[in-house]
């Protein structure tokens, strides 16, 4: 096998040419016309909001920080800018069912020009009214009326009391009412005489008095109803004094909304309304002492009310459709709601108290909604749903809408649902919906995918370079410089974890440039254009403010409480990288990882599974490295030992299988009893077959042990072992680098368990001969020895007094290799 060699310090990191960018700084660069990378995400929402067939509503996604919103809104306004602005909604007071208030809709702009017509009608209805029923001609008319019907009672009343007179009675009004008594010489008899008169002749009187008497009750009788023609013939004057004055206060409204055949339906209510209760509650009633003024005007402004109109949305100053992001995405924020206000008889309401939602103030348009929000809110995901499927905005109450609720409230008219919905949410949340809700595949068709990440190329280099200039335009900052601007390229790179890739999150990279140009700040007075000086500075005291942790973790190491080696050698203990993260951002640090071999039944004991410190993968990790361990070196025998490996000195939950690389090297040092180098750490995870796969995190693990290193004192002895197939994500700090380029610390890249444990040991991996021999001293025959060796012991602690197996170095023929 060829030696080993260092990785080139070219390689650890990829920096960008400032003079390849083609500009001196990016106040000379265009704005970017698109989304940079989002070329696929930007194609999927142009179709979702060109396509008019229902279902078709969008779901964005990606990571956070990827421009989402931006790209959306730049999408989403361009195209409503040359929208249609939908009509304005309003309710109006239904006089044939005050529960159910009517929907109007009505061009845009004339919502508002309605309502103040109406507030204004209202304003002008009392002295209206008090005019025409004031005047002399309508009071006029009341009076010959009430003197009328006055009248004709007296005439009635005095009729029958002449026709009395014939059977000698006559009809007296006394303070009890009228009564019947008898007459003499045209006077009514007295008391005295009547008790004086014989008793058949006071019994004849009598019984003309309970005649006659009849003959009044009838007639009296009769007097409610002539008191009811005279409150119609009333009623009939006041509407016909009425009529010409509400016909002359209601022209302009007339003429101003002859074309709205539902205006004019409703004035005409209106008009009908107040002339059947203009003498019945619409002007003042009681309230005769001064304190029951502002009672009485309240009341009286109540019942006007319903005269005026709910404008629900006004549309009057929407150029084009409308876009609308609702941050609080409530049931009642989205839906509607129906307010309600105390009063005598528990909690009231009306048609003025309905309250509009985000689906009706983007009715016709737009409706942007964050997907993590809408589904924490209890009922908003079903209100959403029900409107959408049923293509009606229908405002009720959580509770009533679940069927819970009893209280008697307003059932207004739905509003139609014409709008086009956008989600905007992670992958994991839209993966969840597709499976576990039939409804959101049904209604949300479109998935726009936002890119994390971008090839870096030279070109995408130079386009990159434009966002740069738009974030920094966009936030108010100086210019940038090339050599700022390639630091802020390679700085996307490490975000990317990729160096052949640009990472998109501008939220990132808005940060970065923001505290650049803060730090510029502090050393020139007014900053023309911000260097590469800056954004190290920012770079560095970002590293500070975060090093909390990291910082804590080295010291420990440094005063031996954490053991760690970085110089020496031992056998079956191996220097493992572990990545850490916390807020955000993430930290890398070594670890002890230790192996013990002895006979047994071919167990390899994960400690940390089995004292439920370790995750699934960590526990999959060494599963297969006991597999390898089996496939390579008991092929044809039976592997016959118990092995445990552990991280020690950890104290949480150990996840991932990047240390299984280092969990195997030590399993086969502990074998061979081949010390490993404590000056190198390694990290990578292995399959089968040996080979070493890639990792994530390989700039922070490096970094983690660079960083011991230099605190310990650089040797030249000092490095790292990581998968090749990791080297694309190699974009390593600048002191890390120009420490690898004056040979003060090295990156090995290692394809291969044997590469690893060549490196590691220093002795030869050991590949077989044609015979299938492995040479002596190498890693493999000592493993192979050492396990054969095993195999003859468990065989004769099984066997008792059995002879050993004959030849036993046989089985350390490498019969697996040809599968490695």
């Amino acid at each position: 096998m060829p030696p080993l060699y260092p990785l080139s310090p070219d390689i650890l990191r990829r920096c960008s040419d400032p003079d390849a960018l083609g500009f001196a700084s990016t106040a000379e660069l265009p704005s970017l016309p698109f989304a940079l990378g989002q070329e696929r995400a930007e194609e999927a929402i142009a179709f979702g909001l060109a396509i008019a067939h229902p279902g078709y509503h969008i779901f964005v996604m990606g990571e956070p920080g990827v421009g989402r919103h931006t790209t959306l809104f730049r999408l989403v306004r361009a195209l409503a800018a040359r929208g249609r602005t939908p009509p304005d909604l309003c309710y109006l007071h239904n006089f044939a069912d005050p529960r159910a208030p009517r929907l109007l809709r009505l061009p845009a702009g004339r919502g508002a020009r309605l309502k103040a017509d109406l507030q204004q009608l209202t304003l002008d209805l009392r002295p209206a009214i008090e005019a025409a029923l004031n005047a002399d001609s309508h009071v006029d008319r009341v009076k010959a009326l009430q003197e009328k019907h006055k009248k004709r009672e007296e005439e009635a009343i005095a009729a029958l009391g002449k026709a009395s007179e014939a059977d000698a009675l006559g009809l007296v009004n006394t303070p009890e009412g009228f009564v019947f008594t008898p007459m003499q010489d045209g006077q009514p008899m007295a008391p005295e005489k009547f008790e004086a008169l014989p008793a058949d002749a006071r019994q004849r009187i009598e019984a003309r008095m309970e005649a006659w008497g009849e003959r009044l009750a009838d007639l009296l009788s009769e007097f409610p109803g002539w008191r009811q023609e005279l409150m119609r013939a009333i009623a009939r004057a006041e509407r016909h004094a009425l009529r010409p004055a509400l016909t002359h206060l209601t022209r302009d409204l007339r003429r101003h909304y002859a074309d709205l055949a539902e205006v004019i339906r409703f004035i005409d209510a209106v008009c009908d309304d107040i002339i059947k209760r203009a003498a019945n509650g619409l002007l003042d009633e009681g309230g005769d002492e001064a304190g029951d003024a502002r009672e009485e005007e309240d009341a009286s402004a109540a019942r006007l009310l319903r005269y005026q109109l709910n404008l629900l949305v006004d549309h009057g100053e929407t150029p084009g459709a409308p876009v609308v992001s609702e941050d609080n995405p409530g049931f009642g924020n989205l839906i509607g709601s129906i307010e309600h206000f105390p009063s005598a008889h528990g909690q009231a309401t009306h048609f003025g108290m309905i309250r509009p939602g985000a689906l009706h103030r983007a009715n016709g348009g737009y409706l942007v909604l964050d997907a993590a929000r809408l589904f924490s809110q209890p009922f908003a995901w079903d209100g959403l749903k029900r409107a959408l499927k049923s293509g009606r905005i229908a405002i009720e109450p959580p509770a009533e809408a679940q069927g819970w609720s009893s209280q008697v409230t307003l059932r207004p008219a739905p509003a139609p649902c014409q709008l086009k919905v956008i989600l905007v949410g992670e992958r994991e949340l839209f993966a969840l919906l597709t499976e576990s809700d039939p409804d959101f595949g049904e209604l949300f068709r479109v998935a726009a995918d936002f890119a994390d990440d971008l090839p870096r190329t030279l070109e995408n280099e130079r386009r990159f370079a434009c966002l740069v200039a738009d974030i920094g335009r966009c936030a108010g900052l100086p210019p940038f410089d090339a050599p700022a601007a390639a630091l802020l390229i390679e700085e996307a790179t490490r975000q990317a974890e990729h160096a052949g890739r640009l990472s998109l999150s501008t939220r990132h990279m808005d940060d970065l440039m923001r505290e650049s140009s803060f730090y510029a700040q502090q050393s020139v007075a007014e900053v023309k254009i911000i260097t590469a000086d800056a954004v190290r500075a920012a770079l560095a005291a970002r590293q500070r403010r975060a090093n909390r942790y990291p910082q804590a973790v080295l010291e420990d190491i440094l005063e031996g409480g954490t053991l760690i080696s970085t110089e020496g050698e031992r056998a079956g203990q191996a220097n493992a990288l572990v990545v850490v993260e916390i807020a955000g951002v993430c930290y890398g640090h070594p670890a002890r990882v230790t192996a013990t071999a002895r006979v047994g039944d071919g167990d390899v004991v994960d400690i940390e599974r089995e004292t439920e410190l370790g995750g699934a993968i960590h526990s999959k990790g060494v599963l297969i490295l006991t597999a390898f361990l089996a496939a390579r070196y008991a092929r044809h025998q039976p592997l016959s030992l118990s092995a445990s490996l552990v991280f020690e000195q950890s104290y949480g939950q150990v996840e991932g299988d990047s240390a299984s690389l280092a969990e195997l090297c030590a399993l086969l040092s502990a074998l061979a009893q081949a010390p490993i180098r404590q000056s190198l750490a390694i990290t990578g995870s292995v399959n089968q077959f040996g080979e070493v796969q890639v990792i994530g995190g390989v700039n922070e693990k490096i970094e983690g042990f660079f960083d011991l290193c230099v605190a310990r004192g650089l040797t030249g002895e000092q490095g790292v072992l990581i998968p090749a197939a990791s080297l694309l994500h190699l974009m390593l700090r600048p002191d890390v680098v120009d420490a690898a380029r004056a040979g003060r610390f090295h990156v090995y890249a290692v394809a291969t368990v044997d590469e690893a444990m060549e490196c590691l040991t220093g002795l030869p991996a050991g590949t077989p001969d044609v015979r299938g021999m492995l040479p002596r001293g190498s890693i493999n025959e000592k493993v192979a020895k050492a396990l054969a060796e095993m195999t003859v012991a468990q065989h004769q602690r099984r066997e008792g007094d059995a002879p050993p197996l004959r030849k036993p170095l046989r089985h350390n023929r490498f019969n697996a290799l040809a599968g490695s």
